[in-house]
């Protein structure tokens, strides 16, 4: 179950990252909504990850799906750069993620 919790906490990192990104733009009651309702909710399933995952590998693999969804997210939304470099570095985090999960 703490692989489902860590999978889901870094879905929320990736929504309050948007939230983040919302407010840059334009500042209202939403985009906030956003921002607290991602962050509040990812920490809580780490949270709840982390009672059956080491707190290395559930932090690990929780900033690796918020840094690559991230990162997805503003490719495919908001027009940054599809230069490879970026996507071979983004399946260097998602192969040591996975690295991880095979080992613990």
């Amino acid at each position: 179950m703490g692989w489902l919790y860590v999978i889901i906490a870094g879905s929320f990192e990736v929504l309050g990252v948007i939230g983040m990104n919302r407010i840059s733009r334009k500042k209202n009651f939403v985009s906030i909504l956003v921002l607290i309702l991602g962050f509040v909710c990812s920490f809580s399933f780490l949270s709840l990850a982390m009672q059956s995952l080491s707190m290395g590998t559930a932090y690990a693999v929780w900033t690796g799906i918020g840094t690559v969804g991230g990162v997805l997210v503003g490719m495919f939304f908001y027009g940054e750069s599809r230069d490879w470099k970026r996507i071979l570095f983004m399946a260097m985090v998602v192969a040591a993620a996975i690295g991880l999960k095979v080992i613990s």
